[in-house]
């Protein structure tokens, strides 16, 4: 689906302004590089689990290009992003480093999101500024509004991004978020990465209409659908969602359309309730192949080089793969600290 394309599924999203949705080819490989680094993480974490070290994780395969173009197309160092636990690759482009990620689903010492007190990868990242985040579906689109409501009021320019999966639009939180952002014209992007299972559960079981985009115009905002493979027709319309936000004119929901290449989890088999045809479609839609392919003919990357892109990230993955093996558990003594005891109703 080419960004042409994307633009007539919803006649309502403006245009964008000329090139701002443009991205270089250097910018282009870059992304390729963080896309493939959180590729072979994904895939270690997988072993880990295997293994039994690490008790359970969801991957982020099928989702890469959707979350780095995203994430390209606004400014980290002004803008917010409350992600949810399928946001893998959108952790990496933020910048949280491997080791970091390990510590998480390793439940090592040093772990910066919540100290290995939770779910792997759940907590706050201050120095990469990502909010409290939760596994319990659609939590984080109100607090998403909240974000974006305290900064129109205190006039700062930045923008919220809110990412969620097709299982989260069906829930009351997403009706609520998104209703209360229409009315205040809030500076939020609801960007949802339909993989068409929540869970186990088809779209068609979910709900009755055939894109979650068309539910913007409930609100009063703009809705657009996007093939969530391709990086450039993200990014396109993820900039314009950024510029309209900017420009104070209000929501955008985004419906990147993607493919979740393994399960739901680690815990999940999902032959019970996929076709082996379509198990064997999806991988047509391997973000990765897509644009390692568009890059060669682009003549941006050789063979060679896609190889070398390949080998730094395995080599740059074993050396937190070791790291974080050989760092030891919490002390058991610590368990309590940072935890509210709650002593209400007690003698």
């Amino acid at each position: 689906m080419s960004a042409t394309e994307n633009k007539s599924l919803n006649s309502t999203l403006p245009e964008s302004k000329p090139g701002s949705g443009q991205i270089s080819g250097e910018r282009l490989v870059e992304l390729y590089r963080t896309m493939v680094l959180s590729r072979y993480l994904d895939q270690r974490v997988w072993l880990l689990n295997r293994q039994g070290k690490a008790a359970i994780a969801a991957s982020a395969q099928g989702h890469e290009a959707a979350q780095v173009a995203c994430i390209e197309a606004t400014d980290p160092s002004r803008d917010h992003y409350l992600i949810y636990y399928r946001q893998f690759t959108a952790m990496v482009a933020l910048g949280t480093e491997p080791e970091e990620m390990l510590r998480g689903f390793l439940a090592k010492e040093g772990e910066p999101m919540s100290a290995a007190r939770q779910f792997p990868l759940h907590g706050a990242h201050p120095r990469v500024d990502l909010f409290n985040f939760s596994n319990v579906i659609a939590t984080q689109l109100p607090q998403a509004a909240g974000v974006a409501l305290a900064d129109k009021l205190k006039g700062l320019d930045a923008v919220t991004v809110v990412y969620f999966g097709d299982g989260a639009s069906s829930q009351g939180d997403t009706h609520e978020a998104m209703n209360f952002a229409g009315v205040h014209k809030l500076p939020v992007i609801f960007f949802c990465e339909n993989n068409r299972y929540a869970i186990s559960v088809s779209i068609e079981k979910q709900m009755g209409i055939e894109s979650v985009a068309s539910r913007a115009a409930g609100y009063g905002f703009p809705g657009v659908r996007v093939d969530g493979a391709d990086v450039v027709a993200v990014h396109e319309v993820t900039k314009t969602a950024v510029e309209r936000a900017r420009a104070g004119d209000g929501p955008t929901l985004i419906e990147a359309s993607v493919e979740r290449l393994l399960p739901h989890t680690t815990d999940d088999d999902h032959t019970r309730y996929r076709s082996t045809e379509d198990i064997e479609q999806m991988s047509k839609r391997d973000p990765l192949l897509i644009l390692a392919e568009l890059l060669k003919r682009r003549d941006l990357i050789t063979e060679s080089q896609d190889e070398e892109i390949h080998d730094k990230a395995k080599k740059r993955v074993n050396v937190a793969t070791d790291t974080v093996d050989a760092e030891a558990f919490p002390n058991v003594d610590t368990m309590f600290e940072h935890v509210v005891e709650n002593t209400r109703g007690h003698a």
